[in-house]
């Protein structure tokens, strides 16, 4: 999906050689959809994750080799959610700079 201010939409998937993989479009296609629903289970899979780590740090009572593979987990979820967020930020409308330039009046307006 091309964002308003004219970007590429960084796909929540790495392509060749872990190079992001972006997508030209309106946001209505095929690989829009899929790309939706891989952000939604890739949140929904970091929520899980997050409470699983609760759970365990909680017990205090856990070995080497599973705060490692925690770790392995909290790093890809997390991987995963930062290029989810850079992704939905680039595709965030600025405004316009007519909008810039009523939102300085009014601030000068308040300070009188």
């Amino acid at each position: 999906m091309v964002s308003p201010a004219g970007q590429l939409r960084l796909l929540p998937w790495a392509g060749q050689d872990g190079k992001p993989s972006y997508l030209a479009g309106d946001g209505t296609g095929y690989l829009s959809r899929l790309a939706d629903n891989m952000e939604s289970a890739q949140l929904g899979l970091a929520g899980e994750l997050l409470r699983e780590a609760k759970r365990v740090l909680d017990s205090r009572q856990w070995t080497q080799g599973e705060l490692h593979l925690l770790a392995l987990q909290l790093t890809e979820a997390l991987t995963n959610v930062q290029r989810i967020a850079v992704s939905r930020g680039e595709r965030l409308s600025t405004p316009a700079d007519d909008d810039l330039d009523t939102v300085d009046d009014l601030e000068d307006d308040e300070d009188e």
